[in-house]
């Protein structure tokens, strides 16, 4: 390491957010720009270069974070993007979005705060860019042999840049009318710019990756007759079947999910649109549950100008503290966590009454009522246990105009027929099964991301993106040099 005595002679310092009366009223990322680079070499020197480094173990990828920390300590930049990009072909994505379980698992995180871990990965992304030391990396050679990839998210982004990058012939097909899946219409542009994904899909289309938008396969093109044209199928299609809230008045109008929500908001930023037409504007805002799509709901409510935000987290409110005896070092903790959105939700006291910021926790919604119109207009909730069960006597009213809810994800979505008509096998959950080297019961036909492994994080569909071309590329040529950094049934730690 470059200062051995770093993690005992500076605190840790992470990149400063714009002010909230700023950054609410507009759709930049929430960061200061400019001002993590000044800090970020400070925060590097904190890193102990640990005999055995733990946050490679908790970072799916296996990011070689001890080394690409001690070169940007020593001023190295292109050497640190060397490193970063040996194991994440898209850091700027994870620098930006991804909750770092690699912190969670920081050696220094046993007795002090973690290394700033995410923060260097990002100003490392972006000096690469701006250095151009991330040029496109087309192959020597081509194979002959061809890849379909469906889904363009970040698990099939980085399948087909790798399967490119090793000569084979790839095709990206897109549902959409726009590439990068939830990474363009799920995630706000307050988290993520979209020009760092446009950035990469030109360094992917130099490289010689074909795109395919506005084709959803199984009902733009038949699902079995793509398999007869490619040598290899990667479905990477995501979980998004979402989960429904079978409460009395659910019919009624106002009442919609996170991902019919967050997608117009999207277009607006886009330039598709000048207004969503479920935009929050003046209206009384409840979000149900209590996940990050929950909070990119509220982030977005807030800067579309609603009257009240609330969110509802069924879990009773975590401690600030790691729970040493239930999640223990080096585990990803269940611990109160103050995002941007719920930072500005505190500030601009978006709802009174909620236990802190806009979030209710250890809230279970009962029903909602409505006007004679058949439009929501109230939340009827009460309070649970730790075991979920209703306590007497403490039943509430939400205002809601708007109802958003955020249940998280069961599985691929099978209206486009593309499931039924591969014959593809389905575990009890609804996600697609596959065996150690991610092929379906399907010949030809590999399974990746979400869609498999069921929802996850960014971190975790990029490594599976990577393993998962490893095994379509040993299958095709007998052999293969691509990393596999995680198999199809590994986990995150867990005690």
């Amino acid at each position: 390491m470059a200062d051995p005595k770093g993690f005992l002679n500076a605190s840790r310092k992470d990149w400063p957010r714009r002010p909230v009366e700023e950054r609410a009223r507009d759709w930049d990322e929430v960061y200061v720009p400019g001002a993590l680079l000044p800090i970020i070499r400070t925060q590097a020197d904190r890193c102990m270069d640990c005999g055995i480094p733990f946050c490679h173990e908790a970072c799916p990828l296996g990011n070689l974070i001890p080394d690409w920390n001690d070169l940007v300590s020593r001023d190295d930049w292109r050497a640190a993007s060397d490193r970063l990009h040996a194991t994440n072909n898209f850091p700027e994505f994870t620098g930006r979005l991804c909750p770092a379980p690699c912190e969670a698992g920081c050696v220094l995180a046993i007795n002090q705060p973690a290394v700033t871990i995410k923060n260097v990965e990002v100003a490392i992304a972006d000096r690469a860019w701006e250095e151009g030391f991330a040029p496109p990396r087309p192959p020597d050679r081509l194979s002959g042999r061809t890849v379909a990839v469906i889904g363009s998210g970040p698990a099939g982004l980085a399948a087909a840049q790798q399967l490119t990058r090793a000569g084979h012939t790839v095709a990206v097909y897109e549902r959409d009318d726009r590439l990068g899946g939830l990474m363009r219409y799920g995630i706000p542009e307050f988290k993520m710019e979209k020009r760092h994904l446009e950035r990469r899909l030109e360094q992917m289309r130099a490289e010689g990756t074909k795109f395919r938008t506005s084709t959803a396969v199984g009902r733009d093109i038949d699902a079995a007759g793509l398999r007869t044209r490619y040598d290899a199928v990667v479905l990477t299609v995501g979980a998004t079947a979402w989960r429904e809230l079978p409460v009395p008045g659910r019919q009624l109008d106002g009442i919609h999910q996170a991902m019919e929500y967050l997608p117009l908001a999207n277009r607006v930023c886009e330039g598709d649109m000048k207004a969503s037409p479920l935009s929050a504007a003046g209206k009384h805002v409840v979000i149900v549950g209590g996940g990050d799509t929950g909070a990119d709901c509220l982030g977005t409510a807030i800067r579309e100008g609603a009257a009240s935000v609330t969110q509802l987290d069924i879990y009773t409110q975590p401690g600030t503290e790691r729970d040493e005896d239930t999640e223990p070092w080096p585990t990803y903790p269940k611990i109160y966590r103050l995002s941007a959105a719920h930072e500005e939700a505190r500030e601009l006291r978006t709802a009174p009454s909620a236990d802190a910021d806009a979030r209710l926790f250890a809230a279970s919604t009962l029903r909602f009522t409505g006007d004679a119109n058949g439009h929501v207009r109230a939340l009827h909730l009460v309070e649970v246990d730790a075991e979920r069960r209703p306590v007497p006597g403490t039943g509430r009213r939400l205002p809601a105009d708007l109802v958003l809810l955020a249940l998280g994800f069961s599985g691929p979505d099978r209206s486009d027929g593309l499931v039924d008509q591969l014959g593809l096998g389905l575990d009890p959950r609804g996600t697609i099964t596959r065996d150690a080297d991610f092929a379906t019961n399907v010949p030809g036909v590999y399974a990746a991301g979400d869609a498999a492994r069921g929802q996850s994080l960014i971190v975790w569909a990029i490594a599976e993106g990577r393993a998962v071309a490893a095994a379509v590329d040993r299958q095709l040529t007998g052999s293969s040099r691509l990393p596999a950094p995680i198999g199809p049934y590994d986990r995150p730690m867990t005690v």
